[in-house]
């Protein structure tokens, strides 16, 4: 038994779950892993997040506030801050990545996961709490400078040369410019299919079960959404991707164009920042999947900057990254 091993038993002692049994549920692309334990018809989730890679703190604040607006994330049963776990309420396994596989309407699911950023968006203060750190300006172009760094280092074999990361960056600033002004929301930064559970026995928006929410933070309304339907491993179907967009513009009130505007300056921001990641999760960690990914994204960030408020973004794409350097990781 390791060290990391022989804590997470004495964690799981101490919540009183002594006489489970453990079973490995998952992992993701961060340093954190996720436990089942079963006993006698009861379960729970033990997330072992070990410091100083990962903070659960986060984690237990926005889940707590979270339950507070009435949403389905799962309830915090225990808590070792220092020693990085979390013993968590098992919301099950039905994701819906599973429930769409197995056939789920895929229009039901993605129409209630739409509900849950109305619903956030419809709270007092839109779901924020005080603190929160913002996802605007400088830490959207910083996020997304990803894509120079490391896709285009692999795409042309070399350092991205400092003056194009400082043109990169003045591009963005002239498109995040063309943003409308309005109100930011709460942002739970990883809004997929991989992330949602289906709970059909809890009624209306608590229908969509809520993880992987320790990095939100506040920012344009229009994120999530982008997340959601624009999703880097998922082709969503035309009529539900509409219909979730207008989902959302017609139960908000928010200005239609306004709120356009803003979904392609996120889904563009997004898009770059999820290539370069991507890419960064190949060559630095030795995690290749991701990369049959890379078309889909390439076509989604593709769109995005043909809006005319991505038109500087679009320049500076188009001469770094003309269509043969566009297809790392293409099959």
């Amino acid at each position: 038994m390791d060290d990391r091993t022989r804590l997470r038993a004495d964690f799981i002692a101490r919540a009183g779950w002594s006489d489970a049994k453990e079973s490995l549920l998952a992992g993701d692309a961060s340093f954190r892993k996720y436990f089942r334990l079963g006993r006698r018809g009861d379960s729970a989730v033990v997330m072992d997040a070990p410091p100083p890679q990962e903070d659960v703190r986060p984690f237990v604040r926005i889940g707590r506030h979270l339950i507070g607006l009435g949403l389905s994330a799962p309830e915090i049963l225990a808590v070792d801050a220092e020693h990085g776990f979390l013993l968590l309420e098992d919301l099950g396994d039905d994701t819906f990545a599973r429930v769409l596989e197995r056939g789920g309407d895929e229009a039901t699911l993605y129409a209630r996961a739409t509900d849950v950023l109305v619903a956030l968006q419809a709270a007092p203060n839109h779901g924020l709490l005080p603190d929160v750190e913002a996802y605007t300006g400088e830490a959207l172009i910083e996020a997304a400078i990803l894509l120079p760094e490391w896709y285009l280092a692999a795409a042309t074999g070399h350092e991205t040369p400092a003056e194009e990361l400082d043109a990169y960056r003045a591009a963005w600033r002239r498109c995040l410019a063309a943003l409308p002004a309005g109100e930011e929301t709460l942002l739970l930064r990883d809004y997929h299919k991989d992330n949602l559970l289906w709970l059909p026995e809890r009624p209306g928006v608590r229908t969509c079960g809520l993880l992987d929410f320790q990095d939100a933070q506040r920012g344009h309304p229009s994120y999530d959404l982008v997340s959601l339907i624009e999703d880097a491993r998922r082709d969503v179907s035309p009529a539900v991707y509409d219909a979730c967009l207008a989902r959302y513009i017609a139960h908000t009130g928010l200005d239609a164009a306004d709120f356009r505007t803003g979904f392609a300056l996120m889904a563009a921001q997004r898009h770059a920042r999820v290539i370069g990641l991507f890419v960064r999760l190949w060559k630095r960690d030795g995690k290749p999947t991701y990369l049959h990914h890379l078309p889909r994204v390439w076509r989604l960030f593709e769109r995005a900057l043909q809006h005319e408020a991505l038109t500087p973004l679009r320049c500076w794409v188009d001469r770094l990254l003309p269509a043969p350097l566009r297809r790392v990781g293409a099959s």
